[in-house]
């Protein structure tokens, strides 16, 4: 197994989390599991999106769709804020080239 892999079984036990929150998660499409000889993993990679998703529902009391929502809106909101600072980086280079032109 590589390192990277975090078996599914030892992060439910760690966190003590319903395995069938964490495959309803994947069916749902907000995490991936990686499925070796029939033994299933988390990406560590993906280690804090998930306890994001665990504490959403296990500390906020927020059921799946609520989740999905969330998640959602967040994507949206980091997505924007990457948008925004490309622009900036473009109109940057506008603005340079005024200063250098005067």
């Amino acid at each position: 197994m590589p390192e990277h892999l975090i078996s599914t079984d030892d992060f439910c036990r760690h966190y003590k989390v319903e395995y069938s929150f964490i495959t309803s998660l994947q069916q749902n499409g907000l995490i991936e599991i990686i499925t070796i000889n029939q033994h299933s993993f988390i990406d560590h990679d993906h280690l804090k999106n998930v306890e994001r998703l665990v504490r959403l529902h296990y500390d906020l009391d927020i059921n799946l769709e609520g989740i999905e929502a969330i998640t959602y809106l967040l994507n949206r909101v980091k997505n924007m804020q990457d948008e925004i600072v490309a622009l900036k980086n473009r109109l940057s280079v506008y603005e340079d080239d005024q200063v250098s032109d005067t």
